[in-house]
């Protein structure tokens, strides 16, 4: 079955995520089944902030430490049920936007402040991404 999802996938380009996420709420089986396919290349969705907080749950206390002189607040979500960065093969520099997208943009932070902050996210979520993500080929970073 797993085999057939992932054909189905890379033959027909299925890039519909909607669709294979409606997949995945079928049952425990379907959902483990899914959850790689979707997580396989998050390309563009690494833009969509709610990916970006999810990578967040993920970071460890070294990681997060980093964030620490920032005062950047942590989802307080409970951890993800799947270690989802351990399916991602390809990181792009659309993580950067995403980044970019998170912090919001005020009158509170001058740009060196905003700038060093945002490095200080891209860092740690990327020491986290190198550790977690087994299945890591590319890593397309400007």
């Amino acid at each position: 079955m797993s085999r057939y999802f992932h054909l189905l996938s890379k033959r027909y380009k299925i890039s519909n995520y909607k669709n294979l996420f409606s997949c995945a709420l079928v049952n425990r089986y379907w959902c483990r089944i899914i959850i790689p396919i979707l997580w396989n290349e998050p390309g563009y969705y690494f833009k969509d902030i709610r990916l970006i907080k999810i990578l967040l749950l993920t970071l460890n206390a070294e990681e997060q430490t980093l964030l620490i002189p920032f005062k950047i607040s942590l989802p307080s979500y409970s951890k993800p049920l799947f270690e989802y960065t351990r399916y991602i093969t390809t990181v792009t520099s659309d993580l950067y936007d995403g980044i970019r997208n998170l912090l919001p943009c005020n009158e509170v932070y001058n740009w060196y402040q905003r700038y060093e902050i945002e490095n200080a996210v891209k860092y740690s979520l990327i020491a986290m991404l190198l550790r977690t993500s087994e299945n890591l080929k590319y890593l397309y970073l400007d």
